[in-house]
């Protein structure tokens, strides 16, 4: 069984002023979302700046957002790391948190070959019994896990369910679809993209857009799985506009500007991440705007 069909939300980290994690903010956004049609969480990844937080804080907002959800919908945890041993380590305190999975990055910076990913996702799936979704984000990472590496783990490694798709390469996805004839579990990882997935059998997306539409961005998606297609291909295109302004700067920077801007949580930033610059304010509120998100 898929751990979610549908929109799952990369929720951002709320911090303070004096860049503390605000895990009062924190609760009142994994609510906002259980209320807003999100069908996920997923809790410090990428659009969490995981890679800023502390072990102890990453571990804590997990175990904060699973408390909070308290199971009304599934929580993913992002326990990734480029140190195997460190991804086992957060992998385990997020299973004792009571997340229903778990989304582990390649490895960054050192990468890996595709046997060393092979190891790399064994190991940590061997230490947990919780599902995991492998995210394949070769620009960020410069990792790409090749199809045939990823059907491999999902046939030989049991709680290998599932991979986020954020290459951006639809030709790679549609033959990682070919090749694994629904052994493993896809999900977009590119908001601009979500339709295409789908159409070569994706289950949904985990999406940054969903920050600030979820409801809409659940609509594209179980439209289409309700055989809607032309509703989806709507939603979808109203939403390219809005897509290309969320990412004119390095993800989160302008979705933590535009979750100010909605006042759902401060869009305060770790650097190395700063503040966006005033004409791509201006260019996202007139995006979020012409979308119908912002008054």
């Amino acid at each position: 069984m898929a751990i979610f069909k549908g929109s799952g939300v990369a929720l951002v980290t709320p911090f303070k002023e004096n860049l503390e994690v605000d895990y009062e903010q924190l609760r009142k956004i994994t609510n906002w979302h259980v209320e807003h049609g999100t069908d996920a969480i997923i809790v410090c990844g990428t659009t969490g700046e995981a890679s800023t937080l502390t072990e102890e804080e990453h571990s804590e907002c997990i175990a904060v957002v699973a408390e909070e959800v308290n199971g009304r919908i599934p929580v993913i945890a992002g326990t990734g790391s480029n140190a195997t041993y460190t991804a086992v380590k957060l992998s385990k305190e997020a299973e004792q948190s009571g997340v229903d999975g778990l989304l582990v990055v390649t490895p960054y910076y050192n990468k890996a070959t595709q046997n060393g990913l092979i190891r790399h996702y064994t190991e940590i799936a061997n230490a947990v019994s919780v599902p995991i979704i492998m995210y394949n984000v070769p620009s960020r990472t410069g990792c790409n896990i090749l199809p045939a590496t990823a059907v491999k783990l999902a046939k030989e490694v049991d709680n290998i369910v599932a991979i986020k798709e954020a290459s951006g390469n639809i030709s790679q996805i549609a033959d990682l679809a070919a090749l694994a004839d629904g052994c493993i579990d896809i999900y977009s990882g590119n908001d601009d993209q979500v339709l295409p997935l789908l159409a070569l059998g994706g289950l949904g997306v985990i999406s940054v857009t969903a920050n600030i539409i979820p409801e809409d961005t659940h609509a594209l998606v179980q439209s289409f799985l309700d055989g809607n297609i032309e509703e989806s291909r709507r939603l979808q295109l109203k939403a390219m506009d809005l897509c290309h302004a969320l990412f004119c700067e390095v993800n989160p920077i302008p979705v933590k500007k535009a979750v100010e801007l909605m006042g759902l949580c401060n869009g305060y930033v770790r650097m190395p991440m700063t503040e966006m610059e005033p004409k791509n304010v201006e260019r996202l509120k007139k995006a979020m705007q012409d979308y119908g998100c912002l008054a």
